[in-house]
């Protein structure tokens, strides 16, 4: 049994819950190693207070669950069986005073199948502990984080060799999730972003057949999954020349995002890392160009708690890991983000993201 699970076993007690069920698979993974894609089977990881947990799975994912679960209770159903029969057989009759469950997890028809056949007095939502759980990450899941990291920059430096006369933003997406598979990653951890030109104010754009051209700022906005653990890294840069205006927008997002990195420290709230940045943005006259908050919680999830807006005024402890993002955004003109992972350690943070920032022209 991993400590994460050991961690949620001695939780149940204090949240007073009697049984509790996990389904989200990345849960089902942090708690138990074991991970899968059920698809629309059944998937379950079930805690009865003070007895040995038990994980259910579709019978065609039986070998990978003993080879990979610290759970050593595994049960099965196949696909003419009825998963919720099998649940409601594990309280042998009896049925859980306060049961815990994903609430933002669980469909409402999936919700009212497992009510019937476990009928507990009440349902509590375990979301906001599990959340609280992976927002610190252990010394195994830096390392893997670290890694992911290192892959990303890979298939950066890798994908900038096909920034030539001719190429579409589409096409260079396209050598970038090619190479991630390449380097060892298992796929891209969200859709690959590649803007070009006006595109680049567009700060959540979708990437189509514009062909990069001189005097284009070029973002790509991309991440890998690595180990079961996300990278997310913004560059943007130059193509043959860089118009003043735009440089000013760099560097004025660069010092941002050097003052966010800057006010990550543990103590500190989240919101102080957005303000730190904001402040710099709104010095030079930007502000109204930076619409989204400074970053986001990284891990399991591309985007997972917390949340860096300046209003949030949790504290950062060691073992978080977020992005610092900001960005300018001016239509008719462009856009410029820069954005670095950091891990949070006692001397403060730790910089997973280490591909140059400076601006670099790039040229065809």
């Amino acid at each position: 049994m991993n400590e994460a699970l050991k961690s949620l076993e001695q939780a149940m007690a204090g949240e007073g819950l009697d049984a509790l069920l996990v389904t989200d698979p990345k849960h089902v993974y942090y708690l138990t190693g074991f991970a899968s894609n059920p698809h629309e089977r059944f998937l379950g990881l079930l805690l009865k207070r003070g007895e040995e947990p038990e994980l259910i799975v579709p019978a065609l994912d039986a070998e990978a669950a003993h080879s990979a679960s610290s759970v050593s209770t595994i049960l099965t159903h196949s696909d003419t069986d009825n998963p919720y029969e099998l649940l409601k057989s594990r309280f042998g009759g009896s049925q859980p005073g306060t049961m815990g469950l994903e609430k933002e997890h669980l469909s409402v028809a999936r919700f009212e199948q497992l009510a019937a056949a476990v009928p507990a007095g009440t349902f509590s939502d375990i979301g906001a502990l599990l959340r609280a759980m992976r927002a610190r990450k252990t010394p195994e899941e830096a390392q893997r984080m670290i890694h992911a990291a290192e892959l990303v920059e890979e298939v950066l430096r890798q994908g900038l060799e096909h920034v030539k006369a001719g190429v579409t933003e589409i096409e260079l997406v396209a050598e970038l999730e090619y190479i991630m598979k390449k380097v060892g990653a298992s796929g891209p951890s969200f859709d690959t972003m590649v803007l070009s030109g006006p595109n680049t104010a567009l700060p959540h754009g979708v990437p189509g057949s514009r062909v990069i051209q001189p005097g284009d700022f070029l973002m790509f906005d991309l991440g890998v999954y690595a180990g079961g653990y996300a990278s997310d890294i913004t560059r943007t840069f130059a193509v043959e020349t860089a118009d003043s205006q735009l440089v000013t927008i760099y560097n004025t997002v660069l010092a941002a995002n050097e003052a966010g990195i800057a006010a990550a420290r543990p103590g500190a709230t989240f919101g102080s890392v957005d303000k730190a940045a904001r402040d710099v943005i709104e010095a030079a006259g930007f502000g109204p160009y930076f619409m989204h908050r400074v970053g986001h919680g990284l891990g399991m999830d591309t985007h997972e708690y917390p949340s860096l807006h300046g209003l949030n005024t949790d504290l950062i402890e060691t073992g978080n890991v977020f992005t610092v993002e900001p960005g300018i955004y001016v239509q008719g003109v462009g856009g410029v983000r820069i954005e670095d992972d950091l891990l949070i350690t006692a001397e403060g943070a730790q910089t997973l993201t280490i591909f140059p920032k400076e601006l670099t022209v790039l040229h065809l």
